[in-house]
């Protein structure tokens, strides 16, 4: 019997690697039709997502007429949007108009659909980008592992015994494998940052308000909406299109910015780093990684200087009740009273966190918030931008429990849940823009990343160092050894 009719046929990496820009270039002279384009990823996806997990609900019947009518449009000369014909993946939290949001959650499994899209997706739509299907992501956004009772776990492409990082933890997993070129993420603690570093792509948390967002996540200044992509450029191609005021989001800024397109040099460019914040026990292999980034800026004409961070745990501690005041309290709290049979036990845990948190916790959180940014802000007056790594491991075993009662790094007990990344920090000082961009990869083939991060609302500045770094690297995912072993 010839088995030969019975093997997939091989999927096109190139062009499942392709990012937007080089999409949209092809569309545009012709060399490469959306529907093409769209078919691949959907094969690829169908091979590769029952090895990782990293979708919810997808949406490729819909996806496949889309792209059919970009093909028409472009065939005939027309003009598109920016990103027109284009797949891009939206995580689980956010609305889809037409669509359930399931929150990763049972409880939400058999809601009506969405009413209107979420002001990100919203632009991202109007700009043509087809939405091609929805990412994981844990239990109300709620913990840094990607893992619920409504979608399973999620796993790192690089190396499935470890996880993605959450809460966007589905969409960088997706991006990594080659699903899209493009997925959108939210970030109150470090939701787009973790996952960017734990899956070797780039992400960007934004000032506070830059991007408008849906209620209830633009009352709360800890969260910020972006985009998870593999190169800067797409990042600020989606940057261009989502970011202003909107007149369905109190918080969004007026006023937008013009982000640089080239890479060049950093000559002048002062930068701050450090490797703990002070008090991070961080991996050895993430450290070495760090300071092997940190040359490349040197490299690029950047004044590189050490600095010594006065944060300690207070920081968790007083995140953690601002988590318990506005986040988890209008969701997990809620839902635990009712429905704990159905919750996971990372939601069950944050419910009781909830019900231990005084008004003098919350009162206090803004107090150390406050003097977080005395101590940066002064740092910033002297410095252009400060580098840190992403997460103080690689990332943390696919089955990790961040419920424990304990976790070492370098046999140091840390917090399950908080204490392996160094990314709260910066949603506490919410204005300041965030790049997570990739540091290199540890023994284990997992990636390890860092965060390049600017004074308040300086957007420009970080894309300026972020595109240097990125050239400097070479890019990521252009060859083959430097995608996910999936993709072989």
């Amino acid at each position: 019997m010839d088995n030969s009719a019975l093997v997939e046929p091989a999927v096109d990496l190139d062009l499942c690697y392709l990012t937007a820009a080089g999409a949209l270039t092809q569309f545009r002279s012709g060399a490469l039709k959306p529907s093409t384009l769209l078919e691949v990823l959907v094969r690829r996806i169908e091979q590769v997502n029952p090895a990782i997990n990293a979708l919810a609900d997808t949406y490729f019947d819909e996806a496949r007429q889309k792209a059919l009518n970009a093909d028409s449009v472009y065939a005939k000369g027309a003009a598109g949007g920016a990103l027109f014909g284009v797949p891009v993946l939206v995580k689980d939290a956010q609305r889809v108009k037409g669509k359930r949001t399931t929150h990763g959650s049972l409880l939400y499994m058999d809601v009506k659909p969405d009413l209107h899209s979420d002001p990100m997706v919203e632009r991202l739509e109007e700009a043509g980008a087809i939405i091609l299907a929805r990412t994981t992501t844990p239990e109300f956004c709620i913990s840094g592992v990607c893992r619920s009772l409504a979608w399973g776990n999620t796993v790192n492409p690089y190396n499935p015994e470890f996880g993605t990082g959450g809460s966007s933890g589905g969409s960088g997993a997706a991006v990594a494998a080659g699903f899209a070129p493009i997925a959108t993420g939210t970030d109150i603690g470090g939701s787009i940052r973790i996952p960017a570093s734990c899956c070797g792509v780039v992400g960007f948390k934004a000032p506070h308000g830059r991007n408008p967002d849906g209620p209830p996540a633009n009352f709360d200044r800890y969260n910020h909406c972006g985009p998870l992509a593999r190169s800067i450029a797409d990042l600020a191609l989606v940057q261009d299109i989502v970011s202003g005021a909107h007149p369905r989001d109190h918080d969004s800024l007026r006023d937008k910015v013009v982000l640089p397109s080239k890479a060049g040099r950093l000559d002048g460019t002062k930068i701050a780093y450090s490797l703990d914040l002070g008090y991070r026990a961080v991996d050895p292999e993430v450290r070495k990684n760090t300071l092997n980034a940190l040359d490349k800026f040197r490299a690029l004409g950047a004044e590189v200087t050490e600095v010594e961070i006065p944060w300690s745990e207070e920081c968790d501690k007083a995140a953690t009740h601002w988590y318990n005041t506005m986040h988890y309290l209008r969701q997990a709290s809620w839902a635990a009273k009712k429905h704990s049979d159905r919750l996971n036990d990372y939601t069950l845990a944050a419910a009781k966190g909830v019900a231990q948190t005084t008004l003098d916790d919350v009162s206090h959180s803004w107090e150390v918030q406050h003097e977080m940014y005395q101590s940066f802000g002064a740092l910033m007056e002297r410095y252009d931008l400060f580098i840190c790594p992403t997460t103080a491991v690689p990332a943390v075993p696919a089955d990790h429990d961040p419920t424990s009662a304990t976790y070492t790094i370098n046999g140091v007990a840390v917090d399950p849940e908080y204490g392996w990344v160094l990314t709260h920090h910066f949603n506490m000082l919410h204005y300041c823009p965030v790049m997570a961009v990739p540091s290199g990869v540890a023994s284990n083939g997992v990636p390890t990343g860092i965060q390049i991060v600017g004074r308040t609302f300086d957007d420009p500045t970080v894309f300026k160092a972020s595109l240097a770094y990125e050239a400097s690297c070479g890019g990521w995912f252009g060859k083959t050894s430097e995608r996910p072993i999936l993709s072989e």
